[in-house]
C-alpha cells in the first residue's frame, strides 16, 4: 500500500512538472511571437504581424495585449474588412479586461473611422466611465456626439472638457460647431474665436470662422481667415482662390485678379484658377458694363474649358460669358456639354434653357428647365421656372402641357394673379384645339 502512494506520488509530481514546462514553453512562445509580431510592426509589415499576434493569440487566448495590437494592425492597413475585424478584436480585448480605457478608447477610434459615429459615441462613453479626468476621451466623445447630430449631448461633453482644461481648443471648436447648427452664430463665433486664439494655426478652426463670418456677411473678418489660411497652408492653390474670390465679393476685382495671378505664378495652366480669374472677370464686366473685362474674362474661361476634363461648372461659367458677349451660337453649344458633363452644375441647364430660347430652340430649352427640377435642391424659384416652362408650351402649340405646368406654379404661389390669368388663357386654348 505505501509502495502504491509513493508511485501515484511520483506519477503526480511528473505531470505537475511536464504541466509547468508546458506553460512556461508556452509563454515562451507568446512572449516569442509578441516580439515578432512588434517588430515586424515596426517594419509596417502589417500581414507578418497579424500572422504573429494571431499565434500568440493560439498560444493565450486571454491576452487583452496579443487582441490590442493585432486589432491595432488591422486598424493600420485600413481597408474596410480590416477594419470590421478591428473593431471586433478590440471589442474582445475591452472584455479581457475591462477596466482598461485603451482598448475601449482605440474601438471609439475605429467605429469613428468608419462613420458609426453613435457606436463610437458609446465605446467613448464607456471609456469616460472609467476615467472620468481624460479630456482626450471627453473631447472625442464630443465630436462622436456631434457627428451623430446629438447637439446638446455634445455640447455637455465639449463643455465637460472646458471644466476639465479651459485652455483646451478643440473642445471650443466643438462647442462652436454645435452652436453654429444650432442656430446660435453669434455664440458660436465666440467659441471659434477663443478656439483660434488657443490654437492660431488651426486649419478646421479658421475655416469654419471663415464660413461663419462670410454667413453673418462680415467680409473683412471673412477676408482675414481666408489670407491666414492661405499662408499655413501655402501649397494649397485653393486657398488663394478663396482670397481671390473673396476680393471680388468686396468688388475689390483688380486686387482679386492679382490674388490669382499670383497663384498663377505657383501652378501655372491650372483649371480652377482660370475659371476663378474669369468668374471675376464675369462679375466685374457685369456690375461695371465694361467690356475690357469681359475681354479677359472670355481668354481666361476660354483656356479653363479647352481643358478635356473641364467640369460642367467652368463650361457653364464660359457659356455664361459668350451669353453676355451675344455669341449664341458657341454659348448654346458650350452650355449643352455643361448640361451633360458630369456631375451635371444646375445652374448649367438654366442657362443652357436661356442659349436655346434666344435661339428659338424652344422645346430644347424648355427640357432643359424640367430637368433642372429634378436636379436642384430646394426649388425656390418653382413657381416662376413653371410658368416660363408653360410660355415655351404655348408657344410649341401643346396648351395641355401648359396647363400641368401652369397648375403647378399656382399651388406654389396661389396669389399671383398672372398665373391665374395665364392658367385661363392656356385652358381657352386647349378647349379651342378640342
Amino acid at each position: 500500500m505505501a509502495r502504491a502512494i509513493v508511485v501515484i506520488c511520483m506519477l503526480a509530481a511528473a505531470v505537475g512538472a511536464t504541466v509547468v514546462y508546458q506553460t512556461a514553453a508556452r509563454q515562451r512562445a507568446y512572449e516569442m511571437l509578441i516580439a515578432r509580431g512588434d517588430a515586424a510592426l515596426r517594419d509596417d509589415q502589417t500581414f507578418a504581424a497579424i500572422e504573429a499576434y494571431s499565434g500568440a493569440i493560439g498560444r493565450r487566448s486571454d491576452s487583452m495585449l496579443a487582441y490590442l495590437r493585432r486589432a491595432e494592425t488591422y486598424q493600420r492597413r485600413g481597408e474596410r474588412g480590416d477594419l470590421d475585424l478591428a473593431a471586433r478584436d478590440f471589442k474582445t480585448a475591452a472584455t479581457l479586461d475591462p477596466g482598461s480605457t485603451r482598448p475601449q478608447e482605440e474601438l471609439g477610434d475605429v467605429l469613428y473611422q468608419q462613420h458609426r459615429y453613435d457606436r463610437a459615441a458609446d465605446a467613448f462613453e464607456r471609456c469616460a466611465q472609467i476615467d472620468d479626468r481624460s479630456v482626450r476621451v471627453t473631447l472625442k466623445l464630443a465630436l462622436a456626439r456631434y457627428q451623430n447630430g446629438a447637439l446638446d449631448q455634445a455640447m455637455a461633453s465639449a463643455i465637460q472638457a472646458l471644466r476639465l482644461d479651459d485652455k483646451n481648443s478643440g473642445a471650443y471648436y466643438v462647442l462652436g460647431l454645435c452652436l453654429r447648427e444650432k442656430s446660435r452664430p453669434g455664440e458660436a463665433v465666440t467659441a471659434l474665436e477663443k478656439a483660434a486664439a488657443l490654437a492660431p494655426g488651426s486649419i478646421p478652426v479658421r475655416e469654419e470662422l471663415a464660413d461663419l463670418y462670410g454667413a453673418l456677411d462680415r467680409r473683412a473678418d471673412e477676408l482675414n481667415q481666408l489670407q491666414l489660411l492661405a499662408g499655413l497652408d501655402r501649397t494649397n492653390v485653393e486657398r488663394q482662390i478663396a482670397v481671390g474670390l473673396a476680393h471680388a465679393r468686396a468688388h475689390r476685382y483688380e486686387l482679386a485678379a492679382l490674388t490669382l495671378g499670383n497663384a498663377l505664378e505657383r501652378a501655372p495652366n491650372d483649371p480652377a484658377i482660370y475659371g476663378a480669374l474669369g468668374r471675376i472677370w464675369l462679375d466685374a464686366a457685369r456690375s461695371r458694363d465694361d467690356r475690357d473685362a469681359l475681354l479677359k474674362a472670355r481668354d481666361a474661361l476660354q483656356h479653363a474649358a479647352a481643358k478635356a476634363d473641364a467640369s460642367s461648372e467652368i463650361l457653364t461659367l464660359y457659356g455664361r460669358m459668350l451669353l453676355d458677349d451675344n455669341d449664341l451660337v458657341q454659348a448654346e453649344r458650350i452650355l449643352q456639354t455643361a448640361a451633360t458633363r458630369q456631375p451635371v452644375a444646375p445652374d448649367a441647364l438654366l442657362q443652357y434653357a436661356d442659349a436655346a430660347e434666344r435661339r428659338n430652340h424652344l422645346a430644347a430649352a424648355r427640357d432643359a428647365l424640367i430637368k433642372y427640377g429634378a436636379l436642384a435642391r430646394g426649388d425656390a424659384d418653382l413657381a416662376a421656372r413653371a410658368t416660363r416652362i408653360a410660355a415655351l408650351s404655348l408657344q410649341l402649340k401643346e396648351p395641355e402641357v401648359a396647363i400641368t405646368w401652369l397648375q403647378r406654379a399656382q399651388t406654389a404661389n396661389p396669389k399671383d394673379a398672372r398665373i391665374a390669368a395665364a392658367l385661363a388663357e392656356a385652358q381657352d386654348r386647349a378647349r379651342l384645339r378640342q
